[in-house]
């Protein structure tokens, strides 16, 4: 679990807009920041402990990776190492980089799925105010890196955090920027690893420095089986009668590593098959996370949207919908 990063104001403001909410008759909006609202949540810290606690990989586990996610990372490590202004190798970039991945999102040592979706925070502001199926949740980090809206996803969409392409280049920059700030600094190199995996709660105990010396003594064997996507998959939809880009992302596809697809094992809804995609209203960015009603079980289709910057925790609008249509299969409001 990504470490949060506060904005301040937006709980507060959450708990008002979701009272008036909850005590009016809820309306149908389209996506965007106009429907009924959810939030006023903060982190959890049973989250963040619950992180910690599973964080160290089996200490005989052969650790695995998908072949083409590792390209993508050994690809964005090498150019950050060329940028950077400290001395660090591709190689090293490259380890420093895969390091978090295993103990945020797979500590048996198999590959980590680009499709992983948080089940720690269980905060009943990510879910449907209108309770109209239990699949109806917002889960908060994304991806191999498990990026956090409240952190450094709040930028970032489910599509681009689950894209291990786009999420690499963040990432690999990311931590060889810290690392050199600390090198810079005077620090050692392990001191610097540590500086750029601060915003893991994972890390916090050492087991991100476990695998990064076990990644420079044994390396890692790559898996064929894990896609770009981790089993999502890009499609073409119509919404509102535009066209979008959007990734449908279906937890029972997962490639790799599929623990966090079982019921028991975080307290939070496993989500049920959704369409990400960005959405713009009145010159703002919103992250959508589309459901089909045929997908969910709920009476309607559903979207819940969030701001880009801000934490789905404060503010999330969900809105019934009825227009998103999946032109690639023919699927949905087409």
């Amino acid at each position: 679990m990504v470490k949060t990063q506060h904005v301040r104001g937006l709980a507060g403001l959450a708990l008002v807009v979701g009272f008036a909410a909850a005590t009016t008759a809820p309306l149908a909006h389209a996506a965007g920041g106009d429907g009924t609202i959810s939030g006023g949540g903060g982190p959890n810290p049973r989250a963040e402990q619950m992180s910690r606690d599973r964080g160290w990989v089996a200490p005989l586990a052969e650790l695995h990776f998908g072949a083409e996610p590792y390209a993508a990372v050994e690809s964005a490590a090498t150019d950050a190492a060329e940028a950077a202004d400290c001395g660090i190798s591709a190689t090293a970039a490259t380890y420093l980089t895969l390091s978090t991945t295993w103990p945020e999102v797979s500590p048996s040592g198999q590959s980590p799925s680009p499709m992983t979706l948080s089940r720690y925070d269980d905060q009943t502001s990510l879910a449907d105010p209108e309770q109209r199926a239990e699949g109806l949740f917002f889960n908060p980090g994304v991806g191999i890196w498990q990026l956090d809206s409240a952190g450094l996803g709040a930028e970032e969409t489910a599509a681009t955090a689950i894209d291990s392409t786009t999420a690499a280049a963040t990432m690999a920059s990311h931590m060889v920027g810290k690392y050199c700030s600390a090198i810079n600094a005077g620090n050692g190199e392990a001191q610097a690893r540590a500086s750029a995996w601060a915003d893991w709660h994972a890390c916090d105990s050492g087991a991100c420095e476990d695998v990064y010396q076990r990644l420079a003594a044994d390396g890692v064997t790559q898996d064929d089986g894990v896609g770009r996507y981790g089993g999502a998959e890009m499609r073409t939809c119509t919404f509102e009668g535009a066209e979008y880009d959007c990734l449908r992302v279906d937890p029972a596809a997962a490639q790799g590593e599929d623990a966090w697809t079982s019921p028991d094992y975080g307290p939070a809804p496993v989500p049920a098959p959704f369409y990400a995609f960005t959405y713009t209203e009145d010159g703002v960015d919103y992250e959508v996370r589309y459901w089909l009603k045929s997908d969910s079980g709920a009476d309607t289709d559903v979207s819940a949207s969030r701001e880009l910057g801000v934490d789905a925790r404060s503010k999330l609008s969900w809105s019934e919908e009825t227009s998103l249509c999946d032109i690639t299969t023919g699927t949905g409001n087409c």
